[in-house]
């Protein structure tokens, strides 16, 4: 006779646990590589000098950006009317005459009076100087109260470095104008290659989406709609947002900086807008030039333009970007920071300005890739 051994069952909760475990490490070792590919991948574009290239290529295709740029952005316009059965040909040259118009009308409203302020500003420039050299001075000398610093010596050492650059300017000016006048003549042909390529785009934008879709393998095709929607609506949403931001900023402390009694307030509102596209640190960016010169022209003058600054901040955090922008981006603010001083530290200011919708996709891309392949469990959204 032989005695019946008792099989001893299995503990799947253990087994389970143990499941969960494995697939934790490896997720995470799955992450750790990502993190040093990408190390390796920064470490050899620093060493092989590989984004100079870049530049230089991006440099020379830029008509090519920014015609897909704008037929991107009036894609959705044109899609519209074509649905109203309106032709696409005739809502491409519709969407680029609105463009056109706005250019045209903003280029009227706006340079003559920039043009006539900038003259007016550098006109004044040589006493704005001597006024922040006196002003240094003396904020200096307030308090220096055991006399350790010469303010004699000081001030001739700071005159002289005002009038060698002053003559550095007078001397460097032709070279300076016919840099200016280069930049500016390749910038405004590159702008109308950009619309003519634009417009060709925009024509055949649907059917360019329809021959890239075909060429994906069918199993991606759903993936890659969805993907390139989000991507698209989050874009979208946050230059439309942007631009609106931007000129209510620019109407506002126009008005602001005049009624503070600015030299130049439509520049220096204009420089105001342009930095605000940089999250955080543009603000400050912008408004560190008009305080410095309304110090200059009197203390009530600086101090009315810090207020000026002051309230249109307050209107663009509490206003312009709860109404406008809303949560387009859906970034935290440290993330947004990292990703600024990264996108600096490789592409400088034009990075800064770029960095936040660059941050914006690839995290759309990420979460899409995390939700497809569950490779981290993702916390489930609460049911409103």
């Amino acid at each position: 006779m032989f005695r019946k051994v008792k099989e001893k069952e299995v503990d799947y909760t253990s087994l389970n646990h143990i499941l969960r475990t494995g697939k934790n490490l490896i997720n995470i070792g799955y992450f750790m590589a990502i993190v040093c590919l990408i190390l390796l991948g920064t470490y050899l574009l620093k060493e092989w000098k590989i984004l100079h290239y870049i530049g230089e290529l991006l440099i020379t295709i830029s008509p090519i950006f920014i015609g897909f740029l704008i037929a991107w952005f009036f894609d959705p316009l044109v899609t519209s009317l074509e649905k109203r059965k309106v032709p696409r040909i005739i809502g491409s040259i519709l969407a680029m005459f609105l463009m056109l118009g706005v250019l045209f009308l903003a280029a009227y409203l706006v340079i003559p009076a920039l043009i006539s302020q900038v003259k007016d500003f550098v006109a004044a420039a040589p006493g704005i100087f001597e006024d922040i050299t006196d002003f240094s001075l003396n904020f200096i000398k307030r308090f220096d109260s055991g006399n350790y610093i010469n303010i004699k010596l000081l001030k001739k050492e700071v005159m002289n470095t005002v009038t060698n650059f002053g003559f550095s300017i007078g001397s460097d000016l032709p070279k300076y104008v016919f840099s200016f006048g280069k930049t500016l003549f390749n910038g405004g042909l590159n702008f109308l290659l950009g619309m003519m390529i634009g417009f060709y785009l925009l024509y055949d934008f649907n059917k360019v989406n329809k021959r890239l879709y075909q060429s994906i393998p069918d199993d991606w095709k759903e993936g890659y709609k969805e993907l390139t929607n989000r991507i698209n609506t989050s874009l979208r949403s946050y230059i439309q947002g942007l631009l609106m931001v931007m000129l209510l900023v620019f109407i506002t402390q126009s008005i602001g900086l005049t009624i503070a009694g600015m030299e130049a307030p439509i520049l220096f509102a204009l420089f105001c807008a342009v930095t605000d596209v940089i999250p955080y640190f543009g603000p400050y960016i912008g408004a560190i030039p008009a305080i410095i010169v309304g110090f200059t022209l009197s203390p009530v003058t600086g101090i009315c333009v810090i207020i000026s600054i002051l309230v249109v901040q307050l209107l663009e955090n509490n206003f312009y970007q709860p109404l406008i922008m809303g949560h387009t981006m859906k970034l935290h603010p440290v993330t947004i920071m990292i990703g600024l001083l990264v996108f600096q530290h490789f592409f400088g200011i034009l990075g800064m300005i770029i960095a936040t919708p660059c941050i914006a996709c690839l995290k759309v891309i990420i979460v899409f890739i995390v939700e497809k392949t569950n490779i981290i469990t993702l916390p489930e959204k609460k049911k409103i």
